[in-house]
């Protein structure tokens, strides 16, 4: 049986997502599960949950719990991350209050924009080090999956600096195509599509049902008047782009320039984009973790669904050599060839056991791979920074982000970056 190592378990709601999809599978009910955490409270609330799972699918998998990730990791068949470095205080909120100060707002500030470049800056070290504990202490054929963001970069940097395989996964892909099958009543199981790009910047460059393109009725729910008030942005980008985009309009109205401008407050109520929308659900999440924590810990048995998160099932193909495709973020070697090579592109990939293996798409649409190359540069060079340590680079990652450059002048943006740093301390290792 494998063993499946969760890092930063104290993720107590996700770990338990992603545990009741894993010792779901027969094949996968007597797995080794260690559960790591640095926060000894919230690993001992996951352990709890843990055999509260188990229990609720009558799996019978060995627990064990760690506070040293590489005891966690020794002898892994597999790892997940899941950490949040510099956690919501301060981390988070210096990544929003400061930005603030300057007169740049932010919804999420966790992918790219000011906020993304910081959260890479003090993840990736962090992320390197776990390849590299895996490397000296792990099984030879260890697969990290990884669902930290910004996922691009930390994905990116892993591969420029470790031979071990890893794979970034995200829940845009299909959680939007069913967002769209329920906007043009159409069931997902139905549906077909092709989607190619970045995290939280890939596109459907097909999405059809039987040989019907469906981008016609998508089209309809613009010409009569349906559009959901969340979902402003997306679609008035597929009217400007001609496909989809598979992150929320929350999301990307920060990735480009046209929606957050401190000199037209009107575009914020027009297209309904959430400022500090980050900062209300980490609020959310932490008063949720201690309410669910008294239930976690009571006791009442815990209820398990299966989510649609790719992990358990990147897994079991593995395991027993059942194909899936999956839509993982991976190292760009001639897969879009519009797109530079090296950096990371989310797309099909095949799961058995040979492991990962993505699929070639080609060229995107000129448009597509124009505005995804926008935020290819700022990810590129925010890696260099991390890699290098050059401080130097941190300035031009954010003078090169499309909404910080629509915002701030260059002095503006020094100078942010600046007290950023400063700010962060020692989650960021020392620049030059």
């Amino acid at each position: 049986m494998p063993k499946i190592t969760f890092i930063g378990a104290g993720s107590t709601v996700f770990a338990k997502n992603l545990l009741g999809d894993i010792l779901s599978f027969p094949e996968l009910a007597e797995s080794h599960i260690a559960l790591m955490d640095i926060d000894p409270e919230r690993l001992r609330t996951s352990e709890i949950v843990a055999h509260k799972v188990a229990q609720a699918v009558g799996a019978h998998p060995t627990i064990t719990v760690h506070t040293d990730r590489r005891a966690a990791l020794d002898g892994a068949n597999y790892a997940i991350n899941m950490v949040q470095i510099g956690g919501y205080r301060p981390a988070t909120v210096l990544d929003f209050e400061i930005p603030k100060k300057y007169g740049l707002r932010q919804t999420i500030a966790d992918t790219l924009g000011i906020g993304g470049i910081m959260r890479a800056l003090r993840t990736i070290p962090v992320m390197l080090e776990m390849c590299r504990d895996m490397e000296e202490v792990s099984a030879d054929n260890i697969v990290f999956l990884n669902y930290v963001n910004p996922m691009c970069m930390n994905t990116w940097a892993c591969y420029r600096r470790s031979r071990v395989p890893i794979v970034g996964l995200c829940h845009s892909v299909q959680g939007t195509a069913e967002q769209l099958a329920r906007d043009i009543d159409v069931p997902v199981e139905e549906i077909n599509y092709l989607c190619a790009g970045i995290n939280h910047m890939a596109f459907y460059l097909r999405f059809e049902r039987n040989g019907e393109d469906l981008y016609p009725r998508i089209r309809q729910v613009i010409a009569e008047g349906r559009i959901p008030d969340w979902n402003r942005v997306r679609y008035e980008m597929l009217q400007r782009l001609g496909y989809f985009v598979t992150e929320s309009s929350e999301h990307f109205a920060e990735y480009c320039p046209y929606f957050i401008r401190r000199d037209r407050p009107d575009l914020i109520e027009r297209y309904n984009v959430p400022l500090d929308e980050y900062i209300r659900r980490c609020e959310d999440q932490i008063a949720g973790w201690h309410r669910m924590k008294e239930q976690f810990e009571s006791d009442a048995p815990v209820e398990v669904r299966r989510s649609h998160e790719y992990g358990s099932l990147i897994i079991h193909s593995m395991e027993t050599g059942i194909p899936r495709v999956i839509y993982g973020n991976v190292e760009n070697r001639g897969l879009i060839t519009n797109l530079p090579e090296g950096c990371c592109v989310e797309l099909p990939v095949l799961v058995d056991k040979n492991g990962l293996q993505p699929t070639r798409v080609g060229p995107l649409p000129p448009q597509l791979a124009a505005i995804i190359q926008t935020n290819v540069n700022v990810q590129a060079l925010t890696v260099e920074a991390a890699l290098t340590g050059k401080r130097e680079h941190v300035y031009h990652a954010a003078m090169l982000d499309p909404h910080t450059a629509a915002e701030l002048t260059l002095d503006e943006i020094w100078a942010l970056v600046d007290e950023l740093i400063a700010a962060h301390g020692d989650y960021i290792p020392p620049l030059h």
